[in-house]
């Protein structure tokens, strides 16, 4: 079991509530739990059915360098990079 993060923007309430099940919500659309691997996984099957035109991001704690690692879903100006074996976060600005 591994401390899960998992935050929602603009996505269906069914979704919302699917999460609520396994994850506490803290705040608006920012769910956490401690739950197993497949559990994570499950969840994630979800997201990528349900979440539609939102965005996800879904973060645990990892035996890795930085401790955690994290998957995204949908459309941020925040993008996932590697950089050297590191996970990192590009943010684009915004267009003019």
């Amino acid at each position: 079991m591994a401390m899960l993060v998992v935050v929602t923007e603009a996505v269906p309430d069914r979704l919302r509530g699917r999460l609520a099940v396994w994850l506490l919500e803290i705040r608006a659309g920012v769910y956490v739990g401690d739950v197993s691997r497949r559990i994570r996984e499950m969840l994630w099957e979800q997201v990528n059915v349900l979440a539609e035109d939102g965005n996800v991001v879904m973060s645990w704690a990892t035996n890795t360098e930085s401790g955690f690692e994290f998957v995204t879903y949908g459309k941020n100006r925040r993008q996932p990079i590697d950089f050297d074996g590191i996970r990192l976060v590009k943010f684009t600005p915004e267009k003019q």
